[in-house]
């Protein structure tokens, strides 16, 4: 059974983005949006994206953007997905779906944000993420990770919310999800990736099963 995907989010140096893909993360997040701790200038995310080994994807984390500057910034810098934490329609996903792979992000406070998922269909992607009145990613929140697992038939999942090195192997075994998405659970400070929990967190990810292991007598 393939592992499931890591993506690390938060991106602002090239020492953190070097250890992450060290440690094996599939996945790196480059924040855009002004509003964030760890938002991130197109400059500085074209230096660090242009010296990432093949195969590591460039995500850029927008926030109500611009349609037109989320391109000339995804160009610039060299990123192969976009992904959308605003408040985005449906025909704005499939308009840069055409350019670009696309995560939605959906801030998750109940079941009921599954009819939000049934809207984005053109999407490469759904992102789960706690919901926090005045956040737009990066809460540190979970949610009832069942929620994902019965959201995979809307789509690929990225699982994200409160992910640390302590509970990301039991959120693989209880959403099943196509990756996992952690920022502030491995971070130092905002902006800044710790080492330690850097490398356990990758570690507890890619040792654990998307299921369960079955046992003598289980059904």
């Amino acid at each position: 059974m393939a592992k499931v995907k890591v993506k690390i989010c938060g991106i602002t140096n090239w020492p953190d983005a070097r250890r992450a893909v060290a440690e094996g993360a599939d996945l790196l997040g480059f924040n855009f949006y002004a509003g964030s701790p760890r938002c991130v200038d197109p400059a500085t995310a074209k230096r660090i994206v242009r010296r990432l080994p093949e195969g590591i994807s460039a995500v850029g984390v927008f926030v109500n953007e611009d349609e037109q500057k989320m391109l000339e910034i995804a160009r610039t810098v060299g990123l192969d997905t976009l992904q959308l934490h605003g408040d985005e329609t449906p025909a704005i996903v499939a308009r840069l779906r055409r350019s670009f792979r696309v995560i939605k992000a959906i801030r998750v406070r109940k079941s009921s944000a599954t009819g939000q998922m049934q809207r984005y269909k053109a999407a490469s992607a759904l992102l789960l993420d706690g919901f926090a009145v005045r956040q737009r990613g990066g809460t540190g929140k979970t949610f009832d990770w069942k929620i994902a697992r019965q959201a995979k038939r809307h789509g690929r999942i990225f699982l994200a919310g409160g992910l640390t090195p302590e509970n990301v192997a039991e959120a693989i075994r209880a959403a099943r999800p196509y990756a996992v998405d952690v920022c502030s659970g491995v971070e130092a400070r905002p902006g800044k990736k710790d080492p330690s929990r850097l490398k356990h967190l990758m570690r507890a990810a890619k040792s654990a099963p998307k299921r369960a292991r079955k046992t003598k007598g289980a059904v």
